[in-house]
């Protein structure tokens, strides 16, 4: 049996065509180490222009080092990170933020279908707190979010703007944020809305392995390059993990890569789940479907060797990515309705 690996994860395909042309090209000649080399400027410069914003850039190796790094700087050890109850800091890091942020915490925010609801965040912003209780001293928001729905500019704007009301910071996991933007999601509205930290997701839109931290606000650059450098991710190799992202933000607008490949793994999850005869779970909004399906169901797809992942409410997900062909597509939906 050949094991399929298709839709267990965007994480399992490759190095798109441009992210790879554009790393084979930073590879020749010599460069100068940690940042200091034109190849860097030059993604970091890219970046800026997608954001439309006057930010400082750094790149790393892995989403949890971004993220974590990102939380600890915009909460002390002692506050807490209001993020959505299934956020992927809070289940999925192994509690890489605390680590990184000396203790700190993250605070659980209820929302509906993978989405903050905004009463959960005012609730927690207004609620007494006893000495004995951590204070939040930031937001962070995922888009698009663990379940695969989009915040769109107004729902950003609308938790964003409530919690600078309130003294917080604000922090962006944006690992699929080129999905969220093919789904109409103006990036621009990041600055607009106040975000200090975004994380732009590399990996998953078809990088080998580099992940954007933008400092929205640029206050936030002093000293950061010290924590970059204590988790070991200040890269003496720089060029390496900026140059993917020359090729994926190459060109204007909607034709860049980064966004042309990440409406194609959308268009390929919608079409996924218009054919899967399971019900899905959660709107189709980004490049995820996820579907109820019994044990049965779920054995006898194994068993044909495709592979795919539970979540925490029991629902089995399917990622759609850059390299996801129509043909597999289908093949899926064939195997799926033939044991279903």
């Amino acid at each position: 049996m050949r094991e399929r690996h298709d839709f267990f994860s965007d994480n399992t395909a490759g190095i798109c065509p441009e992210a790879l042309a554009a790393f084979t090209a930073a590879n020749a000649g010599f460069a100068p180490s940690y940042g200091a080399d034109p190849i860097s400027v030059q993604a970091a410069d890219a970046i800026r222009a997608l954001l439309d914003a006057d930010a400082d850039v750094r790149f790393v190796s892995t989403g949890t080092v971004a993220n974590a790094i990102a939380c600890a700087t915009l909460c002390p050890p002692a506050g807490a990170v209001l993020a959505y109850e299934e956020a992927h800091i809070r289940f999925h890091e192994a509690g890489a933020p605390g680590f990184f942020g000396g203790g700190l915490e993250i605070e659980p925010l209820a929302g509906i279908d993978g989405r903050i609801d905004p009463a959960a965040l005012d609730q927690a912003l207004t609620r007494p707190r006893g000495a004995e209780e951590r204070r939040p001293a930031a937001l962070s928001l995922t888009n698009a979010t663990e379940y695969g729905t989009v915040y769109d500019d107004a729902m950003l704007a609308r938790l964003s703007v409530v919690a600078k009301d309130a003294g917080l910071r604000i922090h962006l996991d944006g690992a699929r944020l080129a999905n969220a933007v093919a789904a109409g999601f103006d990036p621009r509205t990041l600055a607009r809305a106040g975000v200090d930290i975004a994380v732009l997701g590399g990996s998953k839109a078809g990088a080998p392995f580099s992940e954007a931290i933008v400092l929205l606000d640029k206050r936030l650059a002093e000293g950061f390059d010290e924590r970059l450098k204590r988790s070991g991710q200040l890269t003496s190799k720089m060029r390496l993990l900026a140059a993917p992202w020359i090729g994926l933000l190459d060109g204007q607008g909607d034709d860049r890569p980064w966004i042309a490949h990440a409406r194609h793994a959308n268009a390929m999850a919608r079409r996924l789940a218009d054919g899967l005869p399971f019900a899905t779970a959660y709107p189709v909004e980004s490049n995820a479907v996820f579907v109820s399906m019994d044990d049965a169901q779920e054995s006898a797809l194994a068993a044909r060797g495709w592979r795919f992942a539970r979540f925490e409410d029991g629902s089995a997900r399917f990622v759609c990515s850059w390299a996801t062909s129509a043909e597999a597509v289908d093949a899926l939906i064939a195997d799926a309705r033939d044991i279903g």
